[in-house]
């Protein structure tokens, strides 16, 4: 198997490695007050089977998340939905910046501690791939959540991953304004709405959107949770606003729980 053939993530190479020299600067101004931010690759692996799922998830354990560690993104989420309706898993891998990123496979594939312990995954026959295809989203956290939190670690714990989507992209950042600025992430922490991150779509299908995470110890924390901040005064005020208004086209809402591996 080609070196290309694996975590296809033929969206960064080319742009991203071009957008790092900027980032990396050391100087005043806005780049430079940004650089404590994380950057999110949200990856979501099409499986076609359960058996295939178990088989991968397996590998991603085992051999994948160790050298994504090594690679220097820690601690990496791998996810599931929690009712098993699609055997689909999900990643999520935080970076420091985007040289990190846009080289991760290649390193990944000069590792040779990697390349063995994955050799089930690389060497798949073309008929009969563990994964059909990975759909990949890069993310840049908000001012008011640069980096990720690791707030549920229970056996029961549970995730709600969450995509806003906006029908332009002045609404867009309208939507990121009313996190930040407007202060719905305040209330989300008064409320007991735990963030594992927020992100700005930066590459990726359904943009313009952003996209959470929450973590709870178990959907009785989550439920309690959200009728908390659904009748909290501070949230009825804010939804009024009419600035806010119409920010948000479409949401996806999925419940996930821990696959095996994950560190968050």
């Amino acid at each position: 198997m080609k070196r290309r053939d694996f975590l296809a993530t033929s969206f960064m190479v080319g742009g991203l490695a071009g957008l790092q020299p900027g980032l990396a600067l050391g100087g005043t101004g806005h780049w430079a007050a940004q650089k404590a931010k994380h950057f999110f690759e949200l990856r979501e692996y099409r499986v076609a089977s359960l058996e295939k799922r178990a088989v991968l998830e397996k590998l991603l354990a085992e051999a994948a998340v160790p050298a994504w560690n090594r690679l220097g993104t820690k601690p990496v989420g791998v996810f599931k939905l929690a009712d098993d309706a699609t055997p689909n898993l999900w990643v999520l891998l935080p970076w420091e910046d985007l040289s990190g990123l846009a080289t991760a496979t290649q390193r990944l594939m000069a590792d040779p501690q990697f390349v063995q312990a994955a050799a089930p995954l690389l060497e798949a026959p073309i008929k009969d791939p563990l994964y059909e295809r990975i759909e990949s989203s890069l993310l840049w956290g908000f001012d008011e959540m640069p980096r990720l939190a690791l707030p549920a670690k229970g056996p029961e714990r549970l995730f709600q991953l969450r995509i806003y989507e906006s029908h332009n992209e002045a609404k867009g950042q309208k939507k990121i304004e009313m996190f930040n600025g407007g202060g719905e992430i305040a209330i989300f922490l008064k409320t007991g709405l735990t963030p594992v991150f927020f992100g700005e779509a930066l590459i990726g299908p359904r943009i313009p959107n952003l996209t959470y995470m929450l973590g709870f110890e178990n959907k009785e924390q989550m439920d309690a949770a959200w009728k908390r901040f659904l009748e909290h005064p501070e949230w009825l005020k804010l939804k009024a606003d009419p600035q806010y208004k119409d920010t948000v086209s479409n949401i996806a809402n999925l419940i996930l729980g821990p696959a095996a591996g994950s560190q968050i």
